[in-house]
Formats: structure tokens, sequence, C-alpha cells
């Protein structure tokens, strides 16, 4: 039988359910079971309604909560059908685990991997992969959000009910068939959940219980949500933690948190999570645009933050891009990346001049690990007007240095899917709206443009994909089959090599690493040190630009992009486009 909700059903038997809902706004409302006449739900107070049927899985329901109104159940674990259809009873303790001992990795041995399960073949597709993916040496699959969404193709982040899987990409059990292949390879499964808004289409909260959201409070997606609510706590608790029992998921990023209000229950958040689980690895990683660093202490309960800040330093370097939020960071580059390496944020308190205003929190005692390092991502490129990636924006040599410097940094590194083998396919922003709101989406992404100097002309902001054509979609499919061929075999290559020094050599002694500080050597040059767990020292030389460096390291070579560059070190030059690492005993 599944775990007591307040939210939605609790199977109390193979053939007897308990339903439950809150909706304030609502005087009466009924349990409609196939289709039929509705059951009156019993007021249980405080704008909850109850009701037990003698029904089982797979049973079809909604909730009537005006005569002209029945609704999907907002805690739907899945749907028959869209995100307007009747919402289906399950069992979520059914599955029958053929890993049900395992109990995660620790933290420090994360390699994220993240995909658009979509854009994979769906929860098969990504499974079918995970044997190339362990090959390559990732650790972790960060899957994008699979709540359900409106249409058949979708980034994740327009979903309304965040408890089931969309069935665009799979049926629950094959959900769960992922995550437990995952781990008889060895690999964690992470899941981005969105905790900070609804969709804009089949949200039915706003109907019977407007105390959900803050009207006072506005986000980029309209009215806040209101965690000062008791059963809106409980709506976002209670689905993480279904992630992690139900699913067995090992962690979660949670997405754009700087949009919740109240930041002092994402720490709650935490504590019950980890009060929940206390044998098993469970990973817990932010995006937070205050760069909040109080998250990431051990009060906090957070094992680290995407670092935005290390990646727009780094895109500007490797593509000269100034526009947007880069005008923060494209300027003295070599300093801002010496400073991100040394320290996790850049900002940390200063002004941001592209926000108008301070931005960060002292990050002093942080280890390495409480950020994760990039180069890209489902946002850095899919919000670009053409999704391109940078094997098409950077020099070949210059993203060599650079992938060097990610997967050999302390910090925790994470790829996109596609990106081992300089994936040539990109990576749009697509949709499946409805006929009303399909135009609204495509005129407002061409507008987001508009102030992009590339993109005055109207007639050039026509250029820009649709996103509700599938043939958007089609296009953001990464083809697996160019990894066998020059130069895509070469890129492979060298992110193996790489994550294969990263396994053997560096993250056994990430446990009690700290910086020992990092320095600008020329205009994209940096030496940044590390003192690890063992004692070693590792050293990353990096020159990202088109110049040679001044720049000198000692110890043992673990990786040179150039031929004799490891020698240059010794006579003080790091020549262009050129990463070295060494370790040195302690």
């Amino acid at each position: 039988m599944s775990a007591t909700n307040t939210w939605g059903t609790t199977l109390l038997a193979p053939d007897r359910t308990r339903f439950c809902l809150w909706a304030p706004d609502a005087s009466e409302v009924g349990l409609e079971i196939e289709g039929r006449s509705s059951q009156p739900m019993q007021a249980a107070g405080e704008g909850w309604f109850e009701a037990e049927a003698p029904v089982g899985p797979g049973t079809r329901y909604r909730f009537r909560v005006s005569p002209d109104l029945a609704v999907p159940d907002p805690a739907s674990r899945l749907q028959a059908g869209d995100v307007h259809d009747a919402s289906v009873v399950v069992d979520p303790a059914a599955y029958r685990w053929r890993n049900a001992e395992w109990r995660g990795r620790p933290w420090h041995e994360t390699v994220l991997y993240e995909v658009h399960a979509g854009a994979m073949g769906g929860f098969a597709g990504v499974e079918a992969a995970l044997p190339r993916l362990k090959e390559l040496g990732v650790t972790a699959i960060e899957l994008m959000p699979v709540n359900d969404f409106p249409g058949r193709r979708n980034w994740g982040y327009d979903g309304v009910l965040p408890y089931a899987p969309d069935t665009a990409f799979g049926t629950p059990d094959e959900l769960r068939s992922l995550v437990d292949a995952a781990h008889g390879h060895g690999l964690m499964i992470f899941l981005d959940v969105v905790y900070n808004h609804f969709g804009p289409d089949g949200a039915y909260l706003h109907a019977y219980a407007k105390r959900f959201f803050d009207e006072g409070i506005h986000t980029p997606w309209g009215a806040a949500i209101d965690f000062r609510q008791e059963p809106v706590r409980a709506f976002f608790e209670e689905n993480a933690l279904a992630w992690l029992r139900d699913y067995r998921i090992d962690g979660l990023r949670f997405d754009a948190v700087h949009a919740i209000s109240e930041a002092d229950w994402l720490d709650l958040l935490a504590t019950r999570i980890r009060s929940e689980f206390p044998d098993r690895h469970i990973h817990l990683v932010l995006e937070n645009e205050r760069n909040a660093a109080r998250h990431l202490r051990p009060k906090g309960g957070f094992d680290a933050q995407w670092n935005d800040d290390g990646h727009n330093i780094l895109h500007p370097l490797l593509t000269g891009e100034r526009e947007g939020y880069y005008e923060d960071f494209c300027d003295d580059g070599a300093e801002k990346l010496a400073k991100v390496l040394a320290e996790g944020f850049l900002f940390q308190g200063q002004l941001s001049g592209h926000l108008g205003a301070p931005r960060g929190e002292p990050t002093a005692g942080l280890p390495p690990t409480a950020f994760v390092l990039f180069l890209q991502n489902h946002d850095q490129v899919g919000n670009r007007a053409f999704g391109e990636r940078l094997a098409v924006l950077a020099d070949p040599r210059a993203l060599q240095a650079a992938t060097a410097l990610l997967l050999l940094c302390p910090q925790i590194p994470m790829l996109f899917m596609g990106e081992e083998w300089g994936a040539t396919a990109p990576f749009l922003f697509f949709t499946d709206h409805n006929a009303e709101l399909a135009p609204l989406v495509t005129q407002g992404r061409r507008k987001e443009f508009a102030k992009f100097a590339a993109f005055q002309d109207p007639a050039k902001r026509e250029t820009i994909p649709d996103p509700n054509a599938e043939s958007t979609f089609r296009n953001s499919t990464p083809n697996v089959e160019e990894a066998a061929h020059a130069p895509h075999d070469a890129v492979l290559a060298l992110h193996r090599r790489l994550l294969a020094l990263r396994r053997e050599r560096i993250m056994p002694h990430l446990p009690g690493a700290k910086a020992l500080g990092a320095q600008a050597v020329g205009a994209a040059a940096v030496v940044a040190r590390w003192r690890l767990g063992d004692g070693s020292t590792l050293t990353i030389a990096c020159n990202l630009g088109a110049e040679p460096a001044r720049a000198t390291g000692e110890g043992e070579v673990l990786f040179e992009s150039m031929a004799g560059a490891a020698g240059t070190l010794a006579t003080g030059e790091l020549p262009a486009r050129c990463t070295v690492a060494l370790l040195s005993q302690g």
C-alpha cells in the first residue's frame, strides 16, 4: 500500500482508496469515478475535503469543484491522457525493484549528465543509453522535469501536475525501470523539480484554491506560490518525498528557487528530506540567482548550487559574447575566472549591473564541491535564439582546454547531453501548446530577442524557430551516431580520458579538499591550486586565449591539452588555448 498523503490519493487496500483535496474556495466538492455522477466529499476543516471509495489502481477520477467544473487531481500520480483529462489511481508500491539494496553514492563522486528524456527517446531511451554513459565516466543522470505538461513536447518547466510523469516520456513504471537499471549500473538518477510556478495551461488550482498563490508578489510567471500556507508547503514537501521514495530518485535539482519568496522553507524542506531518508545518499542541488551561500552550509542542508557565475565567465572567454547577462562577466574575464575557481561564486554581495541590485553572499569556508560547474546546460544552450552549442561557437582548441578545466576541477562537473562528442544538433526551446496559446508563446519568444543587436530587424526575429513546430523538437535531438566519426570521436575520447583521470586520481581525494587560491596570469589565463583531502596539491593552468601566458607549476603531469605544454611551465610559459593539470604529493 502507498504512504499516507495529505494531498491526492492513498491506497488503503487493493480495492479501497482515500481521496483528499484542498479547495478552500469551493463550498462543496464531489468525487467522480469513471465519469459517473459524483459522490459528495466530506468537509474536513480548513478547506480540506476527503472521501473513500471501493476502487483500486487503474481507476479514473476527477474532483467536481463547482457545478460546471470537474478537475484532475493536482497531486495526480498519472493522467489518462493529458493535463485536462481524468487522473488515475496508482499503487506506487507495486513495482518490484531489482536493486532494492541500492543506497546511492556519496556527493563527491558525482559527475552529472543533464538530459531531456523526450529528446533521448523517453524513459526507455534513456535506459538504453545507460551502458554508454557509464562507459563515458558520468555517475549521475539528471533528468529535466518530467512532470505532466500540456501537449507532447515541452522542456518540462510548463508542468502543472508535479507528481505525474508525463506519458509522452513513458509510464510511471518505465521511469522506475530507468532508475532501477541505473542503480544496477552504479549510476545515480537526479530529477529537476519546479516548485516556483505552474505552467499557463491546465493549472486549475487558481479556480478553487486562490490562497495557493500570493497576488502581492509577482514572478516572471505570475503571482508567486504562497509558501506561508501549510497546505502549500505540504503539497511540495510530499512531492519531493514521493520522487525519492516511490521512484528511488537519488537527487533533486530545485529550479529557480530565487522565485520562492519564503526562502527559509527551502532549509526546512531539506531537513525533512534528510530525516526521512537517513540511510541513503540523497543529494539536493539548487538553482539560485541570489547566490545565497547560507543554503549550502550545514544548517541549510543542500549539497551544492549550479554555478552560473562560472559558466557566465567561461562563455564570453570562449565566444567573445557580451550582451545580456554576460555584461557582468565579459570584462577582466581571467581575474573573474580565478575568483570563481578559488571561491565558487563571483558575486558575493556586490552590485550586479545587469540586475541593478546587490547579488550573492560570502562563500568563505565552503568546499569546492558545493558548486556545480558546467560549460553548457539546457538554459545556456536552449535560451539562445538558434540553440547553438559551443562546438559551433568556440575555437576547438580553446573548448578542449575549457573541457579539461571543467572535468578536472574539484567543483562538481556537469555535461549536457551530446556535449561529450560535440553534437552538431542545436537544443532549441520547444513546446506543444493549444491553438490559442501557441501563437502567443511564439511571439513572446521572438520578442525576447528584440534587445539584441542581431535581432533589431523584425524580419530577422521571424527566422527564430517556432517553439510549437514539431520540427523544432526533432531538430533538438542529438544524433549519437556522430560520435563514431571524426572529429567527434576525438572529442569523445578526450571526455573519456579526462573522466577516467578524475575518477582515478582526483575523485577519491575530494572530501576535505579546499582551494589554495587562483591568479590571473594573462588576459584569458589562470592558474588555480587546491589542497586535496589526502594532502596532495592539484594545480590547473588554463589559457583560453589566443596569446601565450606566463605561468609555472610543479608536480606529476595528469593532463596536457597540447604536446609538450607541461614542459613549458618549467620555463614559465603557458601556450595559447592550452590546459595543464599537475598533481604534487603533500
